[in-house]
Protein backbone atom coordinates (compact mmCIF):
# COMPACT_ATOMS: atom_id res chain seq x y z
CA UNK A 1 0.00 0.00 0.00
CA UNK A 2 1.29 3.37 -0.87
CA UNK A 3 2.24 5.58 2.23
CA UNK A 4 1.41 9.71 1.97
CA UNK A 5 3.27 11.54 4.32
CA UNK A 6 3.10 15.58 5.06
CA UNK A 7 7.57 16.54 5.92
CA UNK A 8 7.99 20.05 7.15
CA UNK A 9 10.50 21.23 9.66
CA UNK A 10 11.69 24.37 11.39
CA UNK A 11 8.38 26.16 12.94
CA UNK A 12 10.55 27.86 15.71
CA UNK A 13 7.97 28.95 17.31
CA UNK A 14 8.27 32.05 19.57
CA UNK A 15 10.84 33.20 16.99
CA UNK A 16 11.45 37.30 17.74
CA UNK A 17 12.07 39.70 15.16
CA UNK A 18 14.20 42.25 16.94
CA UNK A 19 14.75 44.05 13.99
CA UNK A 20 11.42 45.26 12.92
CA UNK A 21 8.83 47.61 14.45
CA UNK A 22 7.43 46.29 17.43
CA UNK A 23 3.87 45.38 16.01
CA UNK A 24 5.16 44.47 12.82
CA UNK A 25 7.70 41.90 14.57
CA UNK A 26 5.19 40.41 16.68
CA UNK A 27 2.68 39.44 13.73
CA UNK A 28 5.90 37.76 12.48
CA UNK A 29 5.94 35.78 15.62
CA UNK A 30 1.75 35.18 15.31
CA UNK A 31 1.74 34.19 11.96
CA UNK A 32 3.97 30.71 12.75
CA UNK A 33 1.39 29.11 14.86
CA UNK A 34 -1.35 30.19 12.09
CA UNK A 35 1.08 28.50 9.74
CA UNK A 36 0.77 25.38 11.80
CA UNK A 37 -2.77 25.04 11.14
CA UNK A 38 -2.79 25.77 7.68
CA UNK A 39 -0.69 22.64 7.72
CA UNK A 40 -2.89 20.34 9.79
CA UNK A 41 -6.22 21.13 7.65
CA UNK A 42 -3.64 20.53 3.78
CA UNK A 43 -2.84 16.97 5.97
CA UNK A 44 -6.42 16.40 6.17
CA UNK A 45 -7.13 17.61 3.18
CA UNK A 46 -4.87 15.18 1.11
CA UNK A 47 -5.26 12.38 3.52
CA UNK A 48 -1.80 12.39 4.48
CA UNK A 49 -0.42 9.16 6.62
CA UNK A 50 1.43 10.96 9.02
CA UNK A 51 3.06 14.50 9.51
CA UNK A 52 6.64 14.77 10.60
CA UNK A 53 8.25 17.40 11.70
CA UNK A 54 12.32 17.55 11.04
CA UNK A 55 13.29 19.44 14.20
CA UNK A 56 13.17 23.17 15.81
CA UNK A 57 9.48 23.12 16.39
CA UNK A 58 10.37 26.20 19.02
CA UNK A 59 12.73 28.65 19.09
CA UNK A 60 13.88 28.05 22.27
CA UNK A 61 13.28 25.41 24.69
CA UNK A 62 12.28 28.19 27.02
CA UNK A 63 8.93 29.26 25.34
CA UNK A 64 6.36 29.41 27.88
CA UNK A 65 3.44 26.77 29.03
CA UNK A 66 0.84 28.77 27.34
CA UNK A 67 2.54 28.69 24.07
CA UNK A 68 3.08 24.66 24.15
CA UNK A 69 -0.96 24.41 24.70
CA UNK A 70 -1.09 26.79 21.44
CA UNK A 71 0.70 24.52 18.88
CA UNK A 72 -0.72 21.68 20.10
CA UNK A 73 -4.26 23.55 19.65
CA UNK A 74 -2.80 24.23 16.38
CA UNK A 75 -2.42 20.56 15.15
CA UNK A 76 -6.05 19.89 15.52
CA UNK A 77 -7.46 19.88 12.17
CA UNK A 78 -5.24 16.66 11.36
CA UNK A 79 -6.21 14.12 14.15
CA UNK A 80 -3.68 11.65 12.56
CA UNK A 81 0.08 10.97 14.00
CA UNK A 82 2.39 14.02 14.10
CA UNK A 83 5.65 12.99 14.42
CA UNK A 84 7.86 15.60 16.27
CA UNK A 85 11.77 15.71 16.44
CA UNK A 86 13.59 17.83 19.12
CA UNK A 87 16.37 20.18 16.85
CA UNK A 88 19.60 22.23 17.28
CA UNK A 89 17.14 24.97 19.10
CA UNK A 90 14.92 22.72 21.01
CA UNK A 91 17.31 19.72 21.60
CA UNK A 92 16.04 17.12 24.33
CA UNK A 93 17.38 18.50 27.12
CA UNK A 94 17.08 17.18 30.41
CA UNK A 95 14.35 19.72 31.30
CA UNK A 96 13.13 21.25 27.90
CA UNK A 97 10.04 22.03 25.84
CA UNK A 98 9.61 18.51 25.54
CA UNK A 99 9.42 17.26 28.81
CA UNK A 100 7.27 20.02 30.16
CA UNK A 101 4.82 18.99 26.74
CA UNK A 102 5.01 15.34 28.25
CA UNK A 103 3.88 16.72 31.87
CA UNK A 104 0.87 18.69 30.21
CA UNK A 105 -0.57 16.09 28.53
CA UNK A 106 -0.39 15.11 24.59
CA UNK A 107 -2.90 14.80 22.32
CA UNK A 108 -2.50 10.92 21.75
CA UNK A 109 -1.86 11.61 18.18
CA UNK A 110 0.79 13.86 18.75
CA UNK A 111 3.98 11.65 18.79
CA UNK A 112 7.24 13.15 20.26
CA UNK A 113 10.66 11.37 18.59
CA UNK A 114 13.01 11.53 21.81
CA UNK A 115 14.28 8.19 21.36
CA UNK A 116 16.89 6.70 18.53
CA UNK A 117 14.14 3.46 18.06
CA UNK A 118 11.88 3.37 15.33
CA UNK A 119 8.37 4.88 15.22
CA UNK A 120 5.65 2.04 13.47
CA UNK A 121 2.82 3.98 11.92
CA UNK A 122 0.25 2.82 9.58
CA UNK A 123 -0.21 -0.70 10.36
CA UNK A 124 3.47 -1.00 10.57
CA UNK A 125 3.42 -0.07 6.60
CA UNK A 126 5.56 2.83 7.79
CA UNK A 127 8.87 2.80 10.10
CA UNK A 128 10.49 6.26 11.08
CA UNK A 129 13.53 6.30 12.35
CA UNK A 130 14.18 9.90 14.26
CA UNK A 131 17.65 11.24 15.29
CA UNK A 132 16.55 13.38 18.02
CA UNK A 133 19.23 15.96 19.44
CA UNK A 134 19.61 15.82 22.40
CA UNK A 135 21.91 19.09 22.66
CA UNK A 136 22.61 21.52 20.32
CA UNK A 137 25.97 20.32 18.84
CA UNK A 138 26.71 17.20 18.05
CA UNK A 139 30.01 16.11 17.55
CA UNK A 140 29.04 12.11 15.79
CA UNK A 141 26.44 11.83 13.35
CA UNK A 142 23.88 10.59 15.45
CA UNK A 143 21.80 9.18 12.31
CA UNK A 144 24.42 6.37 11.94
CA UNK A 145 22.03 3.95 14.04
CA UNK A 146 19.47 3.94 10.58
CA UNK A 147 22.09 2.00 9.22
CA UNK A 148 21.45 -1.23 11.68
CA UNK A 149 17.90 -0.54 12.23
CA UNK A 150 15.34 -3.58 12.41
CA UNK A 151 12.16 -2.93 10.34
CA UNK A 152 9.12 -4.65 9.16
CA UNK A 153 10.21 -6.27 6.05
CA UNK A 154 6.75 -4.70 4.04
CA UNK A 155 7.52 -1.30 5.53
CA UNK A 156 9.23 1.84 3.72
CA UNK A 157 11.60 3.03 5.93
CA UNK A 158 11.77 7.07 6.44
CA UNK A 159 14.73 8.72 8.22
CA UNK A 160 13.67 12.11 10.43
CA UNK A 161 16.83 14.28 11.54
CA UNK A 162 18.15 17.08 11.78
CA UNK A 163 21.35 18.36 10.44
CA UNK A 164 23.64 19.21 7.78
CA UNK A 165 24.39 16.88 4.96
CA UNK A 166 28.26 16.35 4.71
CA UNK A 167 29.47 17.99 1.57
CA UNK A 168 26.14 19.19 -0.04
CA UNK A 169 24.77 22.80 1.02
CA UNK A 170 25.59 25.51 -0.62
CA UNK A 171 26.50 27.62 2.65
CA UNK A 172 27.17 26.75 5.68
CA UNK A 173 24.60 25.68 8.18
CA UNK A 174 23.45 27.12 11.49
CA UNK A 175 24.59 24.42 13.11
CA UNK A 176 26.87 21.29 12.15
CA UNK A 177 25.27 18.04 13.28
CA UNK A 178 26.82 16.75 10.54
CA UNK A 179 24.62 13.91 8.39
CA UNK A 180 26.39 11.86 6.05
CA UNK A 181 25.09 11.98 2.53
CA UNK A 182 24.97 8.83 1.56
CA UNK A 183 22.98 8.20 4.47
CA UNK A 184 20.16 6.96 2.71
CA UNK A 185 21.75 4.47 0.61
CA UNK A 186 23.74 2.91 3.56
CA UNK A 187 20.79 2.78 5.40
CA UNK A 188 18.14 2.00 2.84
CA UNK A 189 15.87 4.86 3.19
CA UNK A 190 13.14 5.24 1.07
CA UNK A 191 13.15 8.61 2.07
CA UNK A 192 15.35 10.36 4.59
CA UNK A 193 13.20 13.79 6.01
CA UNK A 194 15.40 16.94 7.18
CA UNK A 195 15.18 19.93 9.02
CA UNK A 196 17.80 22.69 9.55
CA UNK A 197 18.24 24.40 6.15
CA UNK A 198 15.09 27.13 5.74
CA UNK A 199 14.71 26.44 2.17
CA UNK A 200 13.22 23.84 0.25
CA UNK A 201 15.88 21.46 -1.67
CA UNK A 202 16.19 18.08 -3.00
CA UNK A 203 20.30 17.65 -1.33
CA UNK A 204 20.94 13.55 -1.95
CA UNK A 205 19.49 10.92 -3.66
CA UNK A 206 15.92 10.48 -1.57
CA UNK A 207 16.86 13.24 0.72
CA UNK A 208 15.09 16.38 1.50
CA UNK A 209 14.86 19.41 3.51
CA UNK A 210 11.33 20.88 3.68
CA UNK A 211 12.48 24.08 4.35
CA UNK A 212 10.50 26.63 6.95
CA UNK A 213 7.23 26.36 6.26
CA UNK A 214 6.98 30.58 7.39
CA UNK A 215 9.79 32.25 5.66
CA UNK A 216 12.12 34.43 7.98
CA UNK A 217 14.74 35.76 6.67
CA UNK A 218 15.89 37.38 3.04
CA UNK A 219 17.36 33.91 1.29
CA UNK A 220 16.46 32.99 -1.84
CA UNK A 221 16.35 29.38 -1.28
CA UNK A 222 12.67 28.72 -2.25
CA UNK A 223 11.50 28.88 1.95
CA UNK A 224 7.68 28.69 2.89
CA UNK A 225 6.99 25.45 1.69
CA UNK A 226 5.88 22.04 3.21
CA UNK A 227 6.17 18.52 1.00
CA UNK A 228 4.23 15.88 0.23
CA UNK A 229 5.92 12.69 -0.18
CA UNK A 230 4.14 9.25 -1.41
CA UNK A 231 6.02 6.41 -0.99
CA UNK A 232 4.69 3.37 -2.95
CA UNK A 233 6.56 0.61 -1.68
CA UNK A 234 10.04 -0.29 -0.16
CA UNK A 235 12.34 0.67 -2.64
CA UNK A 236 10.26 2.82 -4.68
CA UNK A 237 11.14 6.11 -5.30
CA UNK A 238 9.75 9.03 -3.51
CA UNK A 239 6.96 11.44 -5.35
CA UNK A 240 7.57 14.65 -3.60
CA UNK A 241 5.14 17.72 -4.12
CA UNK A 242 6.00 20.97 -2.78
CA UNK A 243 3.05 23.17 -1.45
CA UNK A 244 3.45 26.57 -0.80
CA UNK A 245 1.63 27.63 2.79
CA UNK A 246 3.84 30.68 4.00
CA UNK A 247 1.74 33.25 4.75
CA UNK A 248 4.43 36.46 4.15
CA UNK A 249 6.90 36.83 1.48
CA UNK A 250 10.02 38.18 2.15
CA UNK A 251 11.68 39.81 -1.34
CA UNK A 252 15.01 41.66 -1.83
CA UNK A 253 14.83 44.75 -3.93
CA UNK A 254 17.66 47.06 -5.42
CA UNK A 255 17.81 50.36 -7.26
CA UNK A 256 20.50 52.77 -8.38
CA UNK A 257 19.95 55.91 -8.34
CA UNK A 258 21.28 58.81 -10.85
CA UNK A 259 18.65 61.24 -11.65
CA UNK A 260 14.81 61.73 -10.68
CA UNK A 261 13.79 59.51 -13.81
CA UNK A 262 15.39 56.84 -11.39
CA UNK A 263 13.34 58.41 -8.48
CA UNK A 264 10.20 57.76 -10.87
CA UNK A 265 10.98 54.25 -11.54
CA UNK A 266 11.79 53.77 -7.67
CA UNK A 267 8.33 54.76 -6.52
CA UNK A 268 6.79 52.75 -9.42
CA UNK A 269 8.98 49.39 -8.48
CA UNK A 270 7.69 50.13 -4.82
CA UNK A 271 4.27 50.17 -5.83
CA UNK A 272 4.39 47.18 -8.14
CA UNK A 273 3.93 43.79 -6.28
CA UNK A 274 -0.29 42.69 -5.16
CA UNK A 275 -0.35 41.68 -1.45
CA UNK A 276 2.26 43.98 -0.25
CA UNK A 277 0.38 43.81 3.29
CA UNK A 278 2.04 40.48 3.23
CA UNK A 279 5.20 41.09 1.52
CA UNK A 280 8.31 41.74 4.03
CA UNK A 281 11.04 43.68 1.48
CA UNK A 282 14.68 44.77 2.10
CA UNK A 283 15.33 47.83 0.08
CA UNK A 284 18.98 48.51 -0.97
CA UNK A 285 19.37 51.96 -2.74
CA UNK A 286 22.91 52.75 -4.49
CA UNK A 287 24.03 56.14 -6.37
CA UNK A 288 25.23 59.56 -5.50
CA UNK A 289 22.53 62.14 -5.23
CA UNK A 290 21.88 66.27 -4.42
CA UNK A 291 20.62 66.77 -1.38
CA UNK A 292 16.66 67.67 -2.83
CA UNK A 293 16.87 64.41 -4.64
CA UNK A 294 18.35 62.61 -1.39
CA UNK A 295 15.20 63.99 0.24
CA UNK A 296 12.34 62.86 -2.31
CA UNK A 297 13.73 59.07 -2.28
CA UNK A 298 13.07 59.63 1.75
CA UNK A 299 9.66 60.89 1.09
CA UNK A 300 8.66 58.04 -1.84
CA UNK A 301 9.84 55.80 0.88
CA UNK A 302 7.89 56.65 4.34
CA UNK A 303 5.15 56.86 1.68
CA UNK A 304 5.47 53.28 0.22
CA UNK A 305 6.25 51.45 3.54
CA UNK A 306 2.69 52.02 4.74
CA UNK A 307 1.74 49.77 2.33
CA UNK A 308 4.24 46.95 3.45
CA UNK A 309 4.02 44.78 5.99
CA UNK A 310 7.83 45.84 6.38
CA UNK A 311 9.88 47.84 4.59
CA UNK A 312 13.60 47.95 5.40
CA UNK A 313 15.68 50.59 3.62
CA UNK A 314 19.41 50.65 3.31
CA UNK A 315 20.71 53.59 2.35
CA UNK A 316 24.08 53.80 3.20
CA UNK A 317 25.01 53.51 -0.17
CA UNK A 318 23.34 56.07 -1.33
CA UNK A 319 25.45 59.26 -1.23
CA UNK A 320 23.62 62.55 -0.82
CA UNK A 321 26.06 65.53 -2.24
CA UNK A 322 25.22 68.89 -2.44
CA UNK A 323 25.14 70.92 -4.98
CA UNK A 324 26.16 74.96 -4.56
CA UNK A 325 22.34 75.75 -5.59
CA UNK A 326 21.40 73.54 -2.38
CA UNK A 327 23.99 74.81 -0.22
CA UNK A 328 23.40 78.72 -1.56
CA UNK A 329 19.92 77.98 -0.27
CA UNK A 330 20.68 77.15 3.29
CA UNK A 331 23.17 80.34 3.46
CA UNK A 332 25.47 82.34 1.15
CA UNK A 333 27.62 83.88 3.49
CA UNK A 334 28.30 84.77 7.60
CA UNK A 335 28.87 81.83 10.36
CA UNK A 336 27.01 79.20 8.69
CA UNK A 337 27.72 79.02 5.37
CA UNK A 338 31.48 78.98 6.41
CA UNK A 339 29.95 75.59 8.71
CA UNK A 340 28.37 74.56 5.91
CA UNK A 341 32.11 75.35 3.57
CA UNK A 342 34.02 73.31 6.65
CA UNK A 343 31.59 70.63 6.28
CA UNK A 344 31.75 70.20 2.58
CA UNK A 345 35.24 69.93 2.27
CA UNK A 346 35.46 66.99 4.99
CA UNK A 347 32.42 65.23 2.92
CA UNK A 348 34.30 64.89 -0.18
CA UNK A 349 38.10 64.07 1.34
CA UNK A 350 37.41 60.18 1.80
CA UNK A 351 40.73 59.93 4.13
CA UNK A 352 38.64 62.44 6.84
CA UNK A 353 37.42 60.15 9.47
CA UNK A 354 34.24 62.05 10.37
CA UNK A 355 33.18 61.99 6.58
CA UNK A 356 29.96 60.39 7.01
CA UNK A 357 28.94 62.61 10.05
CA UNK A 358 29.68 65.62 7.85
CA UNK A 359 27.46 64.01 4.92
CA UNK A 360 24.79 63.72 7.37
CA UNK A 361 25.60 66.84 9.22
CA UNK A 362 24.78 68.70 5.38
CA UNK A 363 21.90 66.68 4.77
CA UNK A 364 20.24 67.41 8.15
CA UNK A 365 20.89 71.57 7.57
CA UNK A 366 19.06 70.82 4.04
CA UNK A 367 15.99 69.30 5.43
CA UNK A 368 15.69 71.53 8.47
CA UNK A 369 16.48 74.49 5.75
CA UNK A 370 13.01 73.02 4.00
CA UNK A 371 11.25 72.50 6.80
CA UNK A 372 11.58 76.08 7.91
CA UNK A 373 11.13 77.86 4.81
CA UNK A 374 13.69 79.72 5.10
Amino acid sequence: MAIRLLHTADWQICKRFAGFEADAGAQLTVQRLNTITRIAELAAQRGVDAVLVAGDVFETNAVKDDTLRRVMNATRAFDGPWVLLPGNHDPALVESAWTRLQRLGLPPNVLLALDPEPILLAGDSLAVLPAPLERRHEARDITEWFNDAKTPGHAVRVGLAHGSVANRLPRPSEAPNTIADDRSERAKLDYLALGDWHGTIEIAPRTWYSGTPEPDRFKDNDPGNVLLVTLDGPGAPPQVERVPVGHFRWTSLSQHIAGAEDADALDALLGAPPDVERIVTELRLSGTVDLSLRRRIGEIVARQSACYHVLQTDMDALVAEPTDDDLDRIDRMGFIRAAIDELRAKARDPADPERETARDALQRLYAEHLRLGV
